[in-house]
C-alpha cells in the first residue's frame, strides 16, 4: 500500500487548525462567560432544637414505618435548624456574604432568575466572594419543624404579584425591570414557598447568629422579612461586620424614648420595635444600606401592593437617621434616585440585576469591606 505523505500532512495540519479555531473559541467564550473556580464547597444544617415524646422506643413494636399506626414513644425528633449551602471561590475576600431570603421564599431567592440569569450567589462568587446561602428554619431544605401548622392550597398568585410589585392584578407596571416572558413568571409563582411551622424570630436569629459564630465575620445580605430579623440577630452576634439589606419591611428597632408613632397604610399600620440604647449603639458601630427599589409612592395610594412599601420606606428612613444620629452609619438608596430604574421587590433577580449588584460592590469597596 502507497501512503500519500502530501495529504497525510494536509489533514493534519487541518486538524490543528480546527483545534486551534476550536480552543480560541472555547477561550473567547470562557472570557466572556468567565468560569467560576471553587475551592470548597459544601452544605450543613446549624443551629435547631431537639424534641424527645415521653415513653421508651421499642425498635420491634415501633421499628416498622407504618403510617397509619406509627408510635412516637421515647423519639426524637430534630428540627428547627437553618440549611446552609456555601461555595468559596480561589483567591477569596477575607469576608463572606451571607444571604438569608424574605417571607414566602428560600435560598432560590439568591440563585437563578426566574428568567435563568444568574442571580447573586453567582455574580458574588465571580467577584471573588464566598457565599453562604441560607433557608431559615422551618423554610425550604429546613422544612424539619418540632412545631405543627396547617398547610393551606389557597390560591393568591395575584397577591403577590402585587405585593412583591411587579405590577396590579395581572398587569405588569410599565418599564419594570422583569421579564414579561409567561415562563419567566411561571418560574417566579413556583419559587414561593411555605412555612413549615409557626414563625418564630427568636429561633431564626438565633440559628443564623450561630451560622456567624461556625464561620467567623462576615457580611450578612437581607431581604424583605429577613431585614428585620437581621438587626435583631446583629445585636447577638458581633461577628456581622455589615449589614445589606433589600427592601426591609419591619422590625425597625429604636432605643427607649425615641421608637416613632406607628406609620398607617391602606390595609394596616407598620411598627417599630424598643431595644435599650446599650443594645441599640450595637448598630451604630457597623455600616448598614437598604435599597428600595421602583413603584413605591410617596404619598397614599389606593393599591394595597405598593403601600405597604410606602410605610416601610418611611420607617427605613427614620431608622437611618436614628442610626446616624447616633454616631452610626446607614445610609438608605432609592434605586431610581440614582438612576437605576424599574424595579421590584427581588431587585437581586430583577433583569438589571448587574446595575444593582454594581451598586452593592461600589458600596462594599468604599466601606472597605471588599479586602
Amino acid at each position: 500500500m502507497k501512503l500519500n505523505i502530501n495529504k497525510i500532512v494536509q489533514a493534519l495540519l487541518l486538524g490543528i487548525t480546527i483545534a486551534f479555531v476550536v480552543a480560541c473559541q472555547c477561550g473567547k467564550e470562557n472570557r466572556e462567560n468567565g468560569y467560576i473556580t471553587i475551592e470548597e464547597q459544601g452544605s450543613f444544617a446549624i443551629g435547631g432544637t431537639v424534641i424527645t415524646a415521653p415513653g421508651n422506643f421499642d425498635p420491634i413494636a415501633h421499628g416498622a414505618f407504618n403510617p397509619s399506626n406509627q408510635s412516637s414513644e421515647g423519639q426524637t425528633l430534630h428540627g428547627d435548624h437553618a440549611f446552609v449551602f456555601y461555595q468559596r471561590p480561589v483567591n477569596a475576600r477575607k469576608l463572606p456574604l451571607i444571604f438569608w431570603h424574605g417571607y414566602g421564599q428560600s435560598m432560590k431567592t439568591w440563585q437563578t432568575t426566574p428568567d435563568g440569569r444568574e442571580g447573586f450567589q453567582d455574580i458574588f462568587l465571580r467577584r471573588q466572594f464566598s457565599v453562604y446561602n441560607l433557608d431559615q428554619p422551618r423554610r425550604g431544605k429546613a422544612g424539619r419543624s418540632t412545631k405543627p401548622i396547617t398547610l393551606t392550597a389557597t390560591p393568591d398568585d395575584q397577591l403577590w404579584f402585587g405585593i412583591f410589585r411587579l405590577g396590579v392584578g395581572t398587569e405588569f407596571y410599565p418599564d419594570v425591570q422583569f421579564s414579561k416572558s409567561p415562563e419567566a413568571l411561571q418560574q417566579f409563582f413556583r419559587q414561593i414557598t411555605p412555612d413549615t411551622g409557626p414563625l418564630d424570630i427568636d429561633l431564626n436569629t438565633e440559628a443564623v447568629s450561630e451560622l456567624f459564630n461556625k464561620i467567623g465575620q462576615g457580611i450578612l445580605v437581607t431581604h424583605s422579612q429577613s431585614g428585620g430579623m437581621g438587626w435583631l440577630t446583629a445585636l447577638k452576634n458581633s461577628k456581622i461586620q455589615a449589614i445589606v439589606s433589600y427592601e426591609p419591611m419591619s422590625n425597625f428597632v429604636f432605643p427607649e424614648g425615641e421608637t416613632p408613632d406607628p406609620i398607617a397604610y391602606l390595609g394596616g399600620q407598620l411598627g417599630a420595635i424598643t431595644v435599650s440604647i446599650t443594645d441599640f449603639k450595637k448598630l451604630t458601630s457597623i455600616p448598614i444600606v437598604m435599597y428600595y427599589g421602583d413603584f413605591i409612592p410617596d404619598e397614599p395610594v389606593d393599591i394595597p401592593g405598593q403601600e405597604q412599601w410606602r410605610a416601610a420606606y418611611q420607617m427605613a428612613k427614620k431608622w437611618a437617621d436614628t442610626i446616624n444620629k447616633h454616631g452610626g452609619d446607614a445610609t438608605l438608596v432609592r434605586l431610581p434616585e440614582v438612576g437605576i430604574k424599574g424595579n421590584t421587590h427581588f431587585p437581586m433577580s430583577d433583569l438589571n440585576n448587574i446595575e444593582v449588584a454594581d451598586h452593592m460592590s461600589a458600596w462594599l469597596k468604599k466601606k472597605g469591606l471588599d479586602k
